[in-house]
């Protein structure tokens, strides 16, 4: 005699939509925290770090270096468009980089009649050149602030690029998701846990108090 299935009542439909509606939070919960755990133990870590920038002491390791450039390359430069929207030209951009051993970006150089100016910037590093457009003398000059400033500058996406920033918001997304289906999970138990809401409303009153409190301050 085979078992007899339980009536299809309201009640029992109910309990089922909420039983596959918690498991699909579950679900979207552990995926997203995967996806942003990494990024979450990163920007922690760096958050405090920022906080107390002040406070770490770092000695850049600085590098200088001093070329002169062929008078064909610097031709080259010259006979280039000279707008502050022109980067390097290609041939020079090359020359530079297998004397200077790094690649040299695409961006818009800073030019004027005597000189081009270059910024070459990346996370925890300070970079440099400048070229006289009249006697071709290069001067480079690197700063390595060291793996707490390149952590901090990914923290803040500062000389990071295009593919950085496209991260942060796939993560901010992953975030949100992981944050959102939290509280649903919260929301969930909350009946068997007395301190939920009250806890939940502390982390909520905290920065909201200490934001208006700063405010008052200014």
């Amino acid at each position: 005699m085979s078992a007899s299935l339980p009536p299809t009542t309201p009640a029992n439909r109910t309990r089922s939509r909420r039983g596959s509606l918690l498991r699909t939070m579950i679900q979207w919960h552990w995926v997203s925290s995967a996806l942003c755990l990494a990024g979450m133990i990163l920007f922690t870590i760096t958050g405090i770090t920022l906080n107390h920038a002040g406070e770490i002491e770092a000695k850049p390791a600085v590098l200088t270096r001093t070329l002169e450039m062929p008078r064909d390359v610097l031709d080259t430069l010259n006979a280039a468009e000279a707008s502050d929207a022109a980067p390097v030209p290609n041939p020079v951009a090359t020359w530079l980089a297998d004397r200077l051993a790094r690649p040299i970006p695409a961006h818009p150089a800073e030019w004027s009649t005597s000189e081009v100016y270059l910024s070459m910037p990346t996370p925890g590093v300070d970079a440099w050149l400048v070229v006289d457009r009249e006697t071709g003398a290069v001067e480079f000059e690197r700063s390595d602030r060291g793996w707490i400033a390149y952590f901090n500058d990914l923290h803040k996406a500062r000389h990071t690029g295009l593919a950085w920033k496209w991260f942060l918001d796939l993560f901010a997304i992953a975030t949100l998701i992981f944050c959102v289906t939290g509280l649903y999970l919260l929301y969930f138990h909350a009946r068997h846990r007395r301190m939920t809401w009250p806890v939940v409303a502390l982390g909520l009153a905290i920065p909201w108090f200490l934001a208006l409190l700063i405010s008052h301050t200014r």
